[in-house]
């Protein structure tokens, strides 16, 4: 258990699947959580209301992370709403892939404003807030460690990306107690990766323990680097990939 009571989070996609996740094992283990949308208003406040039934305290602000300013103003809200920030989970990102020769221009900007730049600044906006003990924490992808498909530049490409602004962000911000880490997941059974597509078999035999995660895995994962035992690991990435990159 990681005890959270007292923290402010903000997760952002967490309306549904990892993120989703993420803000119920935050708020199971006592930080009070944001979390961000862009159109699925329902399921975040579904997400909203199963923190409240549980004794929580949640709140969800919509948040187009292609705009600039996007980032920076959900951490403001943030702040504004809950009174703090001491966690800040980049979750929000695309599933991407097709052949390189396809990949637009527009395509590339817009991938590349939520999963690098929307993390840029949400960091840098969260930093002028937290103090020692805070928590920067990115979901990246287990395609940081190996990519064994062609048509998957882009992802690869976007959330390596995350790997540079992490040990850039651990050295900065490492003198003020604050920490900086990445979780990989592997195949996680969700919406957009479900343990029943197409692709999922394939998928399946490159772990190795051939089978998927579930989103819970990567709360979990979550939930130990936002809490005490995560106070001295920082600038550093965690597979929880079922063995995808042994």
């Amino acid at each position: 258990m990681s005890d959270l009571t007292g923290k402010v989070a903000l997760v952002t996609g967490g309306s549904r699947g990892i993120g989703a996740a993420i803000a119920r094992r935050l708020a199971d283990e006592g930080a009070a959580v944001a979390l961000t949308y862009v159109q699925a208003a329902d399921g975040a406040r579904q997400v909203v209301k199963r923190i409240e039934a549980a004794g929580g305290t949640a709140v969800a602000i919509q948040a187009d992370l292609t705009r600039p300013n996007a980032a920076a103003e959900a951490v403001e809200q943030t702040v504004r709403e809950l009174g703090r920030l001491d966690i800040l989970v980049n979750n929000a990102g695309f599933l991407t892939y097709g052949p390189l020769a396809e990949v637009s221009a527009e395509e590339l900007d817009r991938v590349l404003a939520v999963d690098v730049r929307s993390v840029f600044l949400a960091a840098q906006a969260a930093a002028n807030h937290m103090t020692d003990g805070g928590r920067i924490i990115s979901i990246g992808s287990c395609f940081n460690g190996r990519v064994p498909f062609p048509n998957f530049v882009l992802q690869a490409t976007a959330k390596s990306a995350l790997i540079g602004l992490t040990k850039g962000l651990a050295r900065e911000l490492g003198p003020r107690g604050i920490t900086a880490t990445i979780v990989d997941p592997g195949p996680i059974d969700t919406d957009m990766n479900p343990a029943d597509g197409d692709s999922a078999e394939v998928q399946r035999d490159l772990t190795a323990l051939g089978q998927y995660g579930e989103a819970d895995d990567i709360a979990n994962a979550v939930a130990y680097l936002a809490g005490p035992g995560g106070r001295y690991i920082t600038g550093t990435a965690l597979a929880v990939d079922g063995g995808y990159t042994a």
